[in-house]
This record gives C-alpha cells, sequence and structure tokens, in this order.
C-alpha cells in the first residue's frame, strides 16, 4: 500500500499547511488527533465503512444534489470547492457528529477541515479519474497503512 501512504501524507501535510497556526488543524495537538481524523477519513473512504465505500460516497453526494462537486474531485482536472454545509447534507449531521465526537471537536471545527482534506484526498485516490471497481480496500487495510504513515511521520 505505498501508493496510499504516499497520497494521505501529501493530503494529511498539505491540509496541516494550510491551516494557520492554531486553525482547525492545529487545534487538534498534534499527530496523534491527525491519526484519529486519517481514521475518520479511512471510514468514510473504506469498503466496509459507513458510507459504503468511495462508490458510496460519490452516490451521497449525488443525492445531495453535488455530483458535480464530488465528480470533479474524481475526475481530471481542478476540483471544485465545497462548503461545510455542503459536506454536512451530503454526509448527514450524524456522521460529522460521530466524526467530532471522535476527534474530540466539534462539528464547526470539523468541517473546514473535510473541507480541504477531502477533495485533496479523493483527487489523488483517483488518478486515473475514476472510482476503483474494488474500491479503496477494508477500513482495517486503510488503518494499517495510515499507521505505518504516521509513525514515519513522528519519527
Amino acid at each position: 500500500m505505498g501508493l496510499l501512504d504516499s497520497v494521505l501524507g501529501q493530503v494529511l501535510g498539505g491540509a496541516a499547511q494550510q491551516q494557520p497556526q492554531g486553525g482547525a488543524l492545529g487545534g487538534l495537538g498534534g499527530l496523534g488527533d491527525l491519526g484519529g481524523l486519517a481514521g475518520a477519513l479511512g471510514g468514510l473512504l473504506a469498503n466496509n465503512g459507513s458510507t459504503g465505500g468511495l462508490g458510496g460516497l460519490v452516490s451521497k453526494f449525488e443525492q445531495a444534489g453535488l455530483g458535480d462537486v464530488i465528480g470533479s474531485w474524481v475526475g481530471k482536472g481542478e476540483n471544485l470547492p465545497v462548503s461545510g454545509g455542503q459536506l454536512q447534507d451530503a454526509l448527514g449531521g450524524d456522521t460529522i457528529a460521530s466524526i467530532a465526537s471522535k476527534l474530540g471537536i466539534n462539528a464547526q471545527t470539523l468541517l473546514p477541515m473535510l473541507a480541504t482534506m477531502l477533495p485533496a484526498l479523493i483527487d489523488q485516490l483517483t488518478p486515473h479519474g475514476k472510482v476503483p471497481e474494488q474500491g479503496l480496500g477494508n477500513h482495517e487495510d486503510l488503518l494499517g497503512s495510515l499507521s505505518g504513515l504516521l509513525q514515519g511521520r513522528q519519527s
């Protein structure tokens, strides 16, 4: 899973650099909390996750009228932006509240982070411009990959 490690490292590192000191990611307090965020993102994207994998996530966005937005992340070309409110509409308040609770933050802190990270992550995980037929793997596979990445970043 070297490619997934690389992609997640770029996305997590890029999102951390985009946030001002003390901003949304700074408020989490460190890499251990980024690991929780990575686990939450893995839960959204994993085949056995809460949304039914990347394909299920695409369906949720389409149902919320945001098919063009997530389609831009999957497809080649520029990613369309998404607001926190649009993410909440697409993912549902329960999903957002669950992720925020796991991270020990509120939804208003989580939503801007997701709005920054999710488009970049999905874009990089779909370099061929389509959702992989087999998905991205199960949650355990993604977490194993992420934990190795995060241990390397803490060294």
